[in-house]
Order: structure tokens, then sequence, then C-alpha cells
């Protein structure tokens, strides 16, 4: 029988209860710190707050890392990135490392029936541990964005989001968008994915997942008019295990009244 993961919970959606949460998982983040987060569309409010991951960031001394988007807006290009990055304030309590700036690189997947690689930003081999800092919410395309996503299509490069959303058959985002059909493809894909960069951070020993489940919209983040949010804020939630975690914040949704 497998053992039963922890999910931490709390009600409290501050930047108090956030520190609290990280450390109640009780999995030091330590080295050279990623905190991954989406730094949202610009024209989108939904994303989290620099005010809300602040203390949490600060605590663990992180840089806050992002990789460009595969479609038109304002995250697809370096320079359009930092725009929307400085718009929203993240540059203003930490550095913003946007890993695929210089480039990208390939890291192993253990399920290849769909991508046989993941492509991530190169500045991925810069950091020992991972905070993999979601805010959950709906999906157009996988149904739901939570930690999973946030470590698949969130750490994928361009082209690696590219070769993700195909399912494994063109990183050339121009391509991509006539191979986004096959949604299985997509979803098993990102799954795959996740896993390589759970992997990737000593077996998935040196990474942790929080959701935070506030202003959830229908729409992505990725989404710069989403749709007004209709649940009301949850909580935070956190745990060494992101499907676990996921499967929580879902649990949660289903059963609200």
């Amino acid at each position: 029988a497998f053992a039963q993961s922890k999910v931490y919970f709390t009600k409290d959606i501050t930047p108090e209860s956030l520190v609290k949460i990280y450390e109640a998982v009780g999995r030091k983040a330590s080295g050279r710190v990623a905190v991954k987060i989406s730094t949202g569309e610009d024209g989108g409010h939904n994303y989290l707050k620099p005010t809300l991951i602040r203390n949490l960031v600060e605590k663990v001394k992180g840089n806050i890392v992002e990789c460009n988007t595969a479609y038109p807006g304002n995250r697809n290009t370096v320079e359009a990135h930092k725009r929307t990055i400085h718009n929203h304030g993240f540059d203003s309590i930490a550095t913003v490392d946007i890993m695929d700036e210089f480039g990208d690189m390939r890291i192993p997947v253990q399920d290849t029936a769909r991508i046989k690689y993941d492509i991530v930003g190169d500045h991925l081999a810069n950091y020992d541990f991972m905070i993999n800092l979601a805010h959950f919410k709906g999906h157009q395309m996988g149904g739901f964005g939570g930690v999973l996503k946030n470590a698949s299509i969130g750490v994928a490069s361009s082209s690696g989001k590219a070769y993700i959303h195909s399912a494994g058959i063109t990183a050339d985002v121009k391509k991509m968008w006539s191979h986004i059909d096959d949604q299985d493809g997509f979803l098993e894909s990102m799954a795959a994915a996740a896993q390589g960069v759970h992997n990737y951070f000593g077996g998935g020993e040196r990474i942790l997942y929080i959701n935070v489940m506030n202003n959830m919209s229908i729409d992505c983040d990725c989404n710069a008019h989403p749709a007004a949010p209709e649940l009301k804020d949850m909580g935070i939630l956190a745990s060494t295990d992101p499907v676990a975690l996921d499967q929580a914040c879902l649990d949660l949704v289903f059963n609200h009244e």
C-alpha cells in the first residue's frame, strides 16, 4: 500500500500564512532557490501579487523564475516579458530570472510516450531548490491550472511549451497551433514534463509545492481578460506531493457549496 501524502491547508491568505505553511511542510529551501510563479499576462489581475509573496521570497532568499510564453501577448519576448514583470511589480521585491532568456536545455522525462524529453529554460541549471508557487484556477485547455501546470508549461521554454502543447510533434512555436487538437496528448505531455522537473530537483527531494486558491476564474492567468472569479477565496495548500496537492484543490472546488 502507498503511504498517504500530507497536504497542509490554511484558510488564511496573507503574506504571513504563506510563510507559515511553507514552514509547516518542513522541507527547508537551501542553496540557490528558485520561486516559480506566473508573472501574469499584462491586463490580467488574478495572478499572485508581489505583496502576497514577498515575505516568502525574502525568507528563502530566492529568485523569482519564469519562462517566456508561446503565444502572442505581453510575455512572448524577453523585452515584453520584462515590461510585464515590471508593470506587475515583481522586480521590486526580488531578482526575476527569465530562465529561457538566453536559451534552453533538455532534461529527461520518465514517461516518453508523448514527449521524449522536457525543454526548459537553461537557467534552471543555476538552481538547487525550487518552490513551485502556483495560483490555482481554471484553464482553457488543461481544465485547471495548479502546481502540475506550473511545473510543466511554466518551467518549459517557449519551444518547450510548443513541444508539450503539440504532444511531442513540434518544438516550433509557429507550427504549434496546427497541432494542438490532441487534448489527451497535451495532458499526458504536461504530466510527463511535471514529473521531469520534479525528478530534476534531487528526485523530488529539493522541491516543494504551494497552491494559492484565491481570485479563481475559469480562465488562466495567461488570459489578459479573464472571466470574473466565481469561487470564493478558499485558502493556501502545500505539499511535497504535487499530484496530491492539485487533487486536494480540485476536491475543494468540486465539493464547495
